[in-house]
């Protein structure tokens, strides 16, 4: 039988993850989101992350956009991942693409130097 949690926890869960985010913010330290190749053997583009980083909903957090960064290296996104302002990967395997995704861009195909917008991002409890 699959674990099932009530909502109230769900809600309380995913606040604890937008406060472990955004702990550094006020430090001038933002968590960042990479975003990457397929399989992540490319890290193509850092985005700081606002503060607040994510609201919190229905047992979802919604990435407050829009939020862009310049890529540094050229490829085509598929993954991204959410880190603390020490480094540490909060969350990893989150979906890229244009829409209907973890994390949506206005475009899969990046190019050194491009400044890259996330149009959406929103993360469900599991």
């Amino acid at each position: 039988m699959a674990v099932v949690y009530a909502n109230s926890l769900k809600d309380t869960r995913m606040t604890a993850v937008i406060t472990a985010l955004d702990a550094g913010a006020s430090t001038g330290s933002p968590a960042t989101m990479e975003i990457g190749n397929a399989g992540f053997a490319n890290v193509l583009v850092i985005i700081n992350l606002g503060f607040p980083s994510f609201t919190e909903a229905a047992q979802t957090i919604t990435m407050a956009v829009p939020r862009s960064g310049t890529a540094s290296t050229t490829g085509t996104a598929a993954l991204a991942r959410l880190k603390d302002h020490t480094g540490t990967i909060l969350i990893s395997g989150l979906s890229v693409g244009l829409s209907g995704s973890d994390v949506n861009l206005s475009s899969l195909s990046i190019t050194a130097t491009q400044v890259v917008q996330i149009t959406s991002g929103s993360i469900q409890h599991g």
